[in-house]
């Protein structure tokens, strides 16, 4: 664990109970003679605290100190992702932090599930996990739109990932944008709102699941 996440960080007093109380003093078993670094994920800082006051319930903290500590991605990379079913983003949402993606704005295409909800919620919460184990100083952005017209409109750069000889690898200095697929991939339709110099894949015949290729596509552009 590289800091602690509290939204408050910051401030010059710091209340924690709850399952941080319990996780920081019962599972971690740290020691309350030693000062906790925190972050709250929205500035650059790093914050030291000592321990006030300590019982079984809750802990009181005083700032003592702080850094800026920046340690974000080299590399700016926005992820135009189709919705899949929500567990399956679970699984990978940590993953696509710590490798260094920026951005995810989920979209409804034309193959999307529409039964399934994004609860940004839930991902901020592994999202800020994730940072806290990693490092990184920042969480990504995550963001909603409507379709993928929308989207293309916002982001007029875009690539597309999919099924192409024109290779992926021929143009990880230019994609700063790129628009994945769900289970089922693009419709012709959603496939004909992109240049064909603007489509790019990999050198394989094999079908990847949208979680394993959104990995493929930040290994190998960040």
């Amino acid at each position: 664990m590289q800091f602690t996440y509290h939204k408050e960080s910051s401030s010059d007093v710091l209340k924690i109970d709850g399952d941080l109380h319990n996780y920081l003093f019962k599972v971690r078993r740290h020691d309350k003679d030693k000062n906790i670094f925190f972050r709250n994920l929205t500035d650059d800082f790093i914050y030291e605290y000592e321990v006030e006051f300590l019982d079984k319930r809750s802990t009181t903290l005083r700032l003592v100190g702080k850094e800026s500590k920046i340690l974000k991605p080299k590399k700016q990379l926005h992820i135009g992702w189709c919705k899949i079913d929500f567990k399956n983003i679970e699984k990978v949402i940590a993953s696509l932090n710590e490798i260094g993606v920026s951005r995810i704005t989920f979209i409804d295409c034309e193959y999307s599930q529409r039964n399934t909800t994004i609860n940004v919620e839930k991902l901020e919460k592994l999202l800020h996990n994730s940072s806290s184990q990693s490092g990184r100083s920042d969480i990504i952005k995550i963001d909603y739109i409507k379709n993928l017209d929308e989207f293309i409109k916002a982001n007029p750069d875009s690539y597309m990932f999919n099924f192409s000889q024109n290779n992926i690898s021929d143009h990880m200095d230019d994609i700063k944008t790129i628009v994945l697929g769900c289970e089922g991939g693009f419709s012709q339709n959603e496939i004909s709102k992109f240049k064909p110099n603007k489509i790019v894949g990999v050198d394989s015949n094999i079908i990847m699941r949208s979680e394993t290729a959104i990995i493929n596509i930040a290994s190998k552009i960040l």
